[in-house]
């Protein structure tokens, strides 16, 4: 996706001259269009990525639309402290870019892999996460998160849709495909892995599955989500994430607090357990269990739930 983002930034930094773009010495052979767009505006804050925070929101203080990028890791995990008391207890509405979401960066071990990072930030106050499935989502996502007044946390991973198809428009939450047998929601890049899967199963015999590129604290999903799941009360959540804080928990309390009693719940997440051997981002999801030939497991376990 970085090319998507190096695009939409060039796009925005062109029609707003208070945009001010930080990095954390990260973006070579990927951001140097934007640099030049840039000039003075684009800032190389070095190795320094807690000092990086504390800078962005000063220029947010003064009316700048301040944003900042490094790795998902060294944004959420290495400067929480001061995303936490810099930006979000003054809610100023910093953009934080984090490319390598998940296991995005696998063959670097744990230190690396960005796991807890959407639940940890959704503790704070008026954090927005934003997590795009498709390249196509990108530039969308950069308007959006542009207009924010609230911090925004914008995670970054790679584009898996099918090939051959057509992405929807973006939005919260998409129904990429119709199905029978309950719902299944993917979180961000997932979805595309999840509609490889799920295509070629027939209609009255898969779960239908919906993208979810948005979280707050507290979200309802949407009302043609809930309509269905009401009828056909079978929920599965896949998302790169520790089941801690994840999109599984908040949607299993949401829920029970709508008096909707699932009959079947599968939740599909990352493990932060340690490990003797890394690769990959797609060895390290099968190892976790986020593989297709799991994700088909739970869409035909689905379809044999008794009425």
């Amino acid at each position: 996706m970085r090319d998507a983002l190096c695009q939409a930034l060039v796009a925005r930094a062109a029609q707003h001259d208070d945009m001010v773009f930080l990095t954390g010495d990260l973006g070579f052979m990927a951001l140097e269009p934007l640099q030049a767009a840039m000039g003075a505006r684009f800032v190389n804050c070095g190795v320094a990525e807690q000092n990086m925070m504390g800078v962005a929101a000063g220029l947010a203080h003064e009316g700048l639309e301040a944003w900042t990028y490094t790795i998902a890791p060294f944004c959420y995990a290495r400067a929480f402290e001061q995303i936490r008391n810099d930006i979000c207890m003054h809610r100023l509405p910093v953009k934080l870019l984090a490319n390598g979401g998940g296991y995005g960066y696998g063959v670097m071990g744990a230190t690396h892999h960005a796991l807890e990072d959407y639940g940890v930030l959704l503790t704070l106050r008026g954090m927005i996460i934003f997590a795009p499935a498709f390249d196509e989502d990108v530039a969308s996502v950069v308007a959006t998160a542009g207009t924010c007044e609230a911090p925004a946390y914008i995670r970054l991973g790679r584009g898996e849709a099918p090939a051959g198809v057509s992405i929807p428009a973006y939005a919260p939450w998409r129904c990429l495909l119709a199905g029978s047998c309950g719902i299944m929601v993917a979180v961000g890049p997932l979805a595309g892995s999840a509609w490889a899967v799920l295509r070629d199963m027939p209609q009255d015999a898969r779960p239908a599955l919906w993208a979810m590129c948005e979280l707050r604290a507290g979200t309802a999903p949407p009302d043609e989500l809930v309509r269905a799941l009401r009828q056909t009360p079978r929920l599965a959540v896949i998302e790169e994430h520790v089941a801690q804080g994840g999109v599984g928990s908040m949607l299993c309390l949401w829920a029970a607090s709508a008096g909707i009693s699932l009959e079947k719940f599968a939740h599909l997440h990352a493990s932060n357990a340690p490990r003797e051997t890394y690769g990959s981002q797609l060895f390290m999801r099968k190892q976790a269990g986020l593989d297709p030939a799991t994700i088909a497991q739970v869409a035909v376990s689905f379809a044999h739930v008794p009425a």
